[in-house]
């Protein structure tokens, strides 16, 4: 299952179907599990950990070390999930000593080609990246968000779930759950209600998180009124406890 111009390491563990692609590079402390396909030219280093049924295509750099110049050769990590697909192009770094240490993403993501993911981002599952995402370091993203083509994540900023952006979106705040958000400087434009039929979300709690939007956007309170506002309708509406948690421990502010 590997092709015969490939490269690895003996003392990478790959798991006995996993198949590497021609001209790929595997490093000393790379992982990868079961069912995992590497297409050609993929170079993986670093202290890298790919878990099972990932597909990962041609061109991408996955575990090389930070764009960071504070990086001094610490045994820092990439650790990527189940189920992704990794198109194209895309480039993972290593986390940093100065954060948890790793770059994490999860399982059943969908990324596009030329996504960069700097050192220490946390990206969880069912997401999807579209072409030319780029995060800075130390993002987070919040399951099944969506990333459109082009948009620009700051560093240290945080994702919530559900959200969706357009293309070309620069974010240098934090993004709320459920929202919509699009330009630059980036604005909230409702929330995505599409994706939450999609999810299977009640009409009522869709209604309620609509209801939450206008009392966080449109109601001209203050922020930290539209918290406590937003804590008070979470005794008759659970789908809004994500929601109140992330305003709860936002550093950068939000998206306004």
């Amino acid at each position: 299952m590997i092709h015969s111009t490939a490269i690895v390491h003996p003392d990478a563990k790959l798991a006995d179907d996993v198949e590497v692609g021609a001209y790929s590079i595997i490093g000393e402390h790379v992982e990868i599990g079961a069912g995992t396909v590497i297409g050609p030219h993929v170079v993986i280093n670093g202290h890298t950990r790919i878990g099972e049924y990932n597909r990962i295509f041609q061109f991408c750099s996955l575990g090389e070390i930070p764009q960071d110049k504070k990086y001094a050769n610490e045994p820092t990590r990439l650790e990527i999930g189940d189920h992704n697909t990794i198109r194209e192009f895309c480039t993972f770094n290593l986390g940093t000593a100065q954060d948890a240490g790793v770059t994490r993403v999860g399982n059943h993501n969908w990324i596009m080609a030329y996504v960069h993911l700097a050192h220490d981002c946390q990206v969880g599952n069912h997401t999807i990246f579209a072409n030319n995402a780029q995060l800075a370091g130390h993002v987070e993203v919040g399951d099944y968000a969506i990333l459109g083509g082009f948009t620009v994540v700051h560093q240290f900023v945080r994702i919530g779930a559900h959200i969706i952006t357009g293309m070309g979106t620069i974010l240098l705040q934090d993004v709320p759950p459920y929202v919509l958000a699009s330009g630059n400087p980036c604005a909230p434009y409702g929330i995505n209600a599409e994706g939450l039929k999609r999810r299977g979300f009640s009409s009522p709690a869709i209604m309620a998180i609509k209801r939450a939007y206008k009392t966080l956007y449109k109601s001209g309170l203050s922020l930290d009124e539209a918290k406590a506002a937003i804590q008070a309708q979470l005794t008759e509406h659970a789908e809004l406890q994500p929601l109140a948690d992330f305003l709860a421990v936002s550093q950068r502010g939000i998206v306004r």
